[in-house]
């Protein structure tokens, strides 16, 4: 099922969409939840893994990711790859405690047991709560 996944950080202007694909169709929120942090273990874990054979960046690249304020070669130092389960419980926690929303299609899912009605126009949005700090004397 192809989706539009949008993320966005309160007090931040970017909205970032990212397409993505998931395996089956979620029945609820929770489905939901679960499936997108598969995909997203999946990855983290596969680019632990990957080997990086080029030892060199082109004039372009370098430019690239000057835009950024950041050149480097793109090797990861930390191999240690992401458990799945523990991933799947610190999203479920994450929701439960209110450090992000989910809109599906502009209509906020509060429960986790909801029913979803997605299709491949559906666009769901993750907003992360940001908390300040401080305190009152």
């Amino acid at each position: 099922m192809e989706l539009t996944l949008q993320l966005k950080r309160l007090g931040k202007k970017k909205v970032k969409e990212v397409p993505f694909t998931l395996e089956s169709h979620p029945k609820n929120l929770e489905d939901l939840l679960i499936g997108c942090v598969k995909h997203q273990v999946e990855a983290y874990n596969k680019k632990r893994t990957e080997v990086n054979v080029i030892g060199f960046l082109s004039p372009a690249e370098i430019q690239e990711q000057a835009q950024s304020g950041k050149v480097d070669f793109g090797e990861i130092t930390n191999t240690t790859l992401a458990n799945h389960q523990q991933a799947i419980d610190n999203v479920l926690l994450a929701f439960k405690d209110g450090l992000f929303v989910v809109f599906v299609d502009d209509n906020e899912i509060t429960d986790l047991n909801t029913p979803l009605q997605l299709t491949s126009n559906s666009v769901v949005a993750f907003i992360r709560l940001t908390f300040l700090v401080g305190t009152y004397w």
